[in-house]
């Protein structure tokens, strides 16, 4: 049994996704864990927009690539982070952030 070597997208953020595609491909990789920041994966797009997703599956495919994982973990570590302050700013979405009120802007339950 092999396994699949994987090239994780994050450190490479602040290159295109087809980019980081392309050279993922040339280097030999198997596939990638996309990282969902830069414009490598925006997950809310993924949701709504079937085009979008496919376009990004599209991509790999021309790179004779797969995706293994994705890494949302940025903006997973203001889950249970408290307080969620403006440190915070740097390192989730927009979406995420919102106005940086959590009590205001937070989807979901309110927070306690």
């Amino acid at each position: 049994m092999t396994r699949p070597i994987t090239l994780f997208t994050g450190q490479w953020a602040d290159l295109p996704f087809e980019e980081v595609a392309r050279l993922a491909g040339e280097w030999g990789y198997d596939g990638l864990e996309i990282a969902c920041w830069g414009d490598h994966l925006d997950v809310w797009r993924a949701v709504e927009d079937d085009e979008y997703l496919q376009d990004r599956l599209d991509v790999l495919k021309r790179n004779n690539l797969s995706v293994y994982a994705i890494s949302n973990h940025l903006n997973g570590q203001a889950v249970c982070d408290d307080p969620i302050d403006e440190r915070h700013q740097g390192i989730v979405s927009t979406r995420v952030w919102g106005d940086g009120n959590p009590e205001e802007s937070a989807p979901g339950p309110p927070r306690n």
